[in-house]
């Protein structure tokens, strides 16, 4: 993977010349996670909270979205080692990927259409689908922010990623909630579609760099000498057995994977329990993310970039286990219907970390054969983290009280408060 560009910017490029220009990859990046944005407050709140209003259980519902998140599970393996061992084409070396996949996840939308929506089971096929190329997509991005970014703007693109995810998160819960109530799945696949061609857009205009062509899978030059895939795979394994980056691997399995323990019971119980609307529920988890997402998202991001990623990291973790220590004392007062705007908050904090993390994570990532995989492995591990917490919350929800679920969550972010003080966790080695 070669080093990110350190050549100044050039503020006066034309927006969507190429990544050269600061402004176009602040714009590229922020319009594509918007996209997976769009997919997620949809699959994952709207949805989600119409299944749970149409009575299906914690348990089929989180079953459906453990089948959904099974190739972010799997991405560094899937798509990792052809990305990053692949040669120079005429598109540029990353972006043929990007275009493939945008065109697969359209496609995918497109044949949902087709499906019966009473059928929770076939809508769980289909995002498996989608996932698979969206996970292709965020791979090749993830790659271009590697090659392209200079390290000391990793924060502020992390906050601007972050940014573009929780727009389109937020836009997608508020505005689905209410086409599934008011016109149902048809409809609402329709408008997703329409919305994630326009999302998709920059990235399909953009070129990697100036003397890129816009269209064109041909290589340029000769075909590279890749290194042989076990081998490759064999150097990533060393690099990952090291102590600190078996420790990474379980903070970012352990945090997501306990935030996933506590969301789902939590929005089914606010709906079943205490008549919570759906859409209304919809409408305060998106406002919440939107303020948390953007401004909140680019000041962690100003301050990762100056005083290092460790500080922020540490602040946000402390304060998220307080948050849930509150969380579990007034679920356990009996507070759940009346509190939930409140206990909403606990999703704000954690959402923060990504920002503090992604820049965290590709620093201690370079330098190593397969640097741009390991850092995929690094957020699998937080994918595989929520799949299954979120796949577990559904059978642990009838045997284990809301109040328990809170204050476990808040250990194991005061477990990671502690992990993240080690001064050699996100240190780069050779």
């Amino acid at each position: 993977m070669s080093a990110p560009t350190l050549a100044p910017a050039r503020y006066g490029a034309p927006f969507l010349s190429s990544l050269e220009a600061r402004s176009t990859r602040y714009g590229v990046f922020f319009a594509t996670y918007l996209y997976q944005g769009l997919i997620a407050g949809f699959s994952l709140t709207a949805l989600a909270n119409h299944l749970a209003a149409r009575g299906v259980s914690a348990a089929e519902i989180g079953t459906h979205f453990a089948l959904a998140g099974l190739p972010w599970t799997f991405q560094p393996i899937l798509w990792g080692p052809l990305v990053d061992r692949a040669g120079e084409f005429r598109m540029g070396r990353r972006r043929p990927f990007a275009v493939i996949a945008i065109l697969g996840c359209h496609a995918t939308l497109a044949l949902t259409l087709l499906l019966d929506a009473e059928r929770v089971g076939l809508l769980g096929l289909a995002f498996l689908a989608h996932s698979l190329f969206a996970s292709l997509l965020d791979t090749a991005c993830d790659r271009m922010i590697m090659d392209h970014v200079p390290a000391g703007e990793l924060g502020r693109v992390s906050a601007c990623t972050r940014a573009g995810f929780v727009v389109g998160t937020s836009l997608s819960a508020a505005l689905f909630a209410w086409t599934l109530a008011a016109h149902g799945l048809a409809a609402t696949l329709v408008w997703m579609l329409l919305l994630g061609t326009l999302a998709t857009l920059p990235m399909l205009a953009v070129r990697e760099a100036p003397a890129d062509t816009l269209i064109g899978f041909g290589r340029r030059g000769p075909a590279p000498r890749r290194l042989p895939v076990r081998r490759f795979l064999r150097r990533l394994g060393l690099a990952l057995r090291r102590p600190a980056a078996l420790r990474l691997l379980a903070l970012c399995f352990g945090l997501d994977g306990a935030l996933g323990l506590f969301e789902l019971p939590f929005s089914v119980e606010l709906i079943q329990r205490h008549g919570w609307d759906p859409a209304a529920l919809s409408r305060l988890q998106a406002a919440l993310a939107l303020a948390s997402g953007t401004a909140g998202a680019f000041a962690v991001g100003l301050w990762s970039d100056r005083a290092g990623p460790v500080r922020p990291m540490r602040a946000l973790l402390l304060a998220s286990s307080v948050t849930f220590v509150l969380a579990g004392g007034l679920i356990a007062a009996g507070f759940v219907g009346s509190a939930g705007p409140l206990l909403a908050l606990t999703g704000a904090l954690p959402g923060l970390l990504i920002v503090a993390l992604m820049p965290a994570l590709l620093q201690a990532s370079r330098g190593r054969a397969g640097a741009a995989t390991q850092f995929e492995i690094y957020m699998a591990a937080m994918n595989f983290g929520s799949v299954a917490g979120t796949a577990l919350a559904g059978w642990f929800a009838p045997l284990m009280p809301l109040a328990l679920v809170a204050a476990l969550v808040a250990a194991a972010f005061l477990a990671a408060f502690r992990m993240v003080g080690r001064g050699d966790l996100f240190a780069p080695r050779g």
